[in-house]
């Protein structure tokens, strides 16, 4: 693995139906209402009746002072269960979201391998993998919260 790549896996479990999760997943512009890293969710270009081709462009905030901006194409769409793209731009790979029933639980599993392109982020990705890996965790632990939250408002 180069060392301005990174392979990160987050899982989360809900009790919830997996369409409700899936609607909220699948449907990104949205998740600036709940998740408060995202920070804008653009649309650049409808993709077909399934999502796919679709062009978003969004803007994260994290945890440490920095903000990042990239482009997302989805180029898989198995509903209710794969959501996958191909991000470019401050983060250059892949994003995949997989859902699966288990019982009364959703689990959602986020596999995110990305090479970061911002040139202070390239020159200090090896010392700083760590704390890189931990504001992802933290990034995604705020869309944990912010869709259990949400979930629960439905019920």
């Amino acid at each position: 693995m180069a060392s301005t790549q990174f392979e990160l896996v987050t899982d989360w479990a809900f009790e919830a139906p997996i369409t409700e999760v899936w609607r909220e997943i699948a449907q990104p512009e949205h998740w600036p209402s709940w998740w408060r890293a995202v920070k804008r969710v653009e649309v650049l270009q409808a993709g077909g009746a399934d999502g796919v081709g679709a062009i978003r462009r969004f803007t994260w905030r994290t945890a440490l002072p920095y903000d990042l901006t990239f482009d997302m194409r989805a180029t898989r769409v198995v509903e209710p269960h794969l959501l996958e793209g191909r991000a470019s731009g401050e983060l250059d790979g892949t994003g995949l979201w997989t859902l699966a029933t288990d019982g009364s639980l959703t689990r959602v599993r986020y596999r995110w391998t990305v090479e970061v392109t911002k040139p202070w982020m390239r020159l200090f990705a090896p010392l700083l993998r760590p704390v890189f890996a931990w504001n992802h965790g933290v990034v995604m632990r705020w869309g944990f919260d912010g869709l259990q939250r949400r979930l629960a408002a439905r019920s």
